[in-house]
């Protein structure tokens, strides 16, 4: 699996699922979103974990499972475990690591075995985590996972599109691999441990601040449920909201302890919220129906619209039954069909962008449509709250 299809498939809603492994990390990368380091032990049992994923079937599956963490591969037992179980119903698996393992010289046993069960594998690299682990290591390590027969590609995070590291970086790659391994490329955000010093990222702001004149944006962040660090699972992967508890109640798609994939899938897809979040965006919401003040950004009046009963209201009458759910599938198919690179500008760093797609690689692997048809459980509300939300 090619990271260009990966990244293509992520406005589909239920097309995949986030799994948070752990919090635990060895490294202490100082731009970390989730606030991971050694001492961190919060993590998802692994029966639950476990138990969710030997619930997805052949007709009921996400297409791809993204494993991360912290960093997923102090548990590579369970990788393997979940990635094996995925696998037989054909769910395909992609994990992202910070490559810890890389400082020993080569693939630990452990880790080599846990690898060959997955499908995609993407490497995180920056300056940060290169004050960790270097960056000849991390490629000869992903030297050795390729030669496994495993795809791969290269997570890189920077201070913007102008950033000399992200120059120097996105050049050695093209000259180590010839050219043969994509990079998605992000900028630093002010989350976790870098909320106190980084700047708002400046490219692609219509993806995370205000549109102008109240105009729709898509926000194609709320197509995958997630996986959260205690279990919980949200219809977001945006790090505010995943490590907000309470999470707002139009966000809580359930708990792996407590619920099977087909719950949260009818949960994403029946919700008619959610629905015209992914269809027009927050902002829009917001702008259009809501009274009061704006939360402030783009993701904040998303947290905030379970608890303006107007725009709940107004997501039940226009977003519920047949209607909503063919609006929320033509709204899929448009992002899916402009690519990924579209929808990397508008998410990541954009001058980037054309690197989630190597010379050959991308091609989408034969089988059913990436997005779903409508469904009983798309085409009729679940019944699960969508009101009531707070804010911490």
């Amino acid at each position: 699996m090619e990271l260009a299809e990966l990244i293509g498939l992520r406005p589909v809603p239920a097309g995949g699922v986030l799994v948070t492994l752990t919090r635990r990390c060895p490294l202490r990368c100082a731009h970390c979103s989730t606030g991971s380091a050694p001492e961190v032990r919060e993590e998802p049992g692994a029966e639950a974990l476990e138990r969710f994923v030997s619930s997805f079937t052949a007709a009921d599956r996400p297409e791809v499972m993204m494993l991360t963490g912290g960093e997923p591969l102090l548990r590579p037992r369970l990788v393997a475990a979940l990635a094996r179980t995925a696998r037989t119903v054909g769910t395909r698996t992609a994990l992202l690591s910070g490559m810890f393992f890389a400082r020993s010289g080569g693939l630990p046993e452990p880790v080599r075995r846990a690898v060959r069960t997955l499908d995609h594998f993407s490497a995180s690299l920056d300056l940060h985590h290169e004050r960790e682990v270097p960056r000849d290591a991390v490629f000869q390590a992903m030297r050795e996972i390729r030669e496994l027969g495993v795809a791969i590609s290269f997570h890189l995070t920077g201070a913007g599109e102008d950033d000399p590291y992200l120059a120097d970086v996105t050049a050695d790659i093209e000259r180590t691999f010839g050219g043969t391994v994509p990079s998605l490329v992000n900028e630093v955000r002010p989350f976790g441990r870098a909320a106190s010093w980084a700047r708002p990222a400046r490219t692609a702001p219509a993806a995370r601040d205000e549109p102008g004149g109240g105009g729709a944006l898509p926000c194609a962040m709320a197509a995958w449920p997630v996986v959260a660090f205690d279990g919980t699972v949200l219809a977001c992967c945006n790090q505010d909201t995943v490590d907000r508890r309470p999470a707002p109640s139009h966000l809580r798609l359930g708990h792996v302890a407590e619920d099977d994939w087909a719950s949260v899938r009818a949960r994403t897809l029946g919700s008619p919220l959610l629905r015209l979040v992914r269809t027009v965006g927050p902002a829009h919401l917001r702008q259009r129906w809501a009274s009061g003040a704006p939360a402030g950004s783009y993701c904040g009046d998303c947290r905030a619209l379970g608890r303006r009963p107007e725009v709940v209201a107004a997501a039940e009458a226009l977003a519920s039954g047949a209607a909503g759910a063919l609006l929320d599938l033509t709204a899929a198919r448009q992002q899916h069909a402009q690519g990924p690179a579209a929808l990397v500008r508008r998410h990541g760093c954009a001058a980037y962008a054309d690197l989630v797609a190597a010379p050959g690689g991308g091609e989408r692997t034969p089988g059913r449509a990436p997005y779903p048809a409508p469904s009983p459980a798309a085409t009729h509300p679940a019944p699960y709250p969508v009101t009531g939300g707070t804010r911490t």
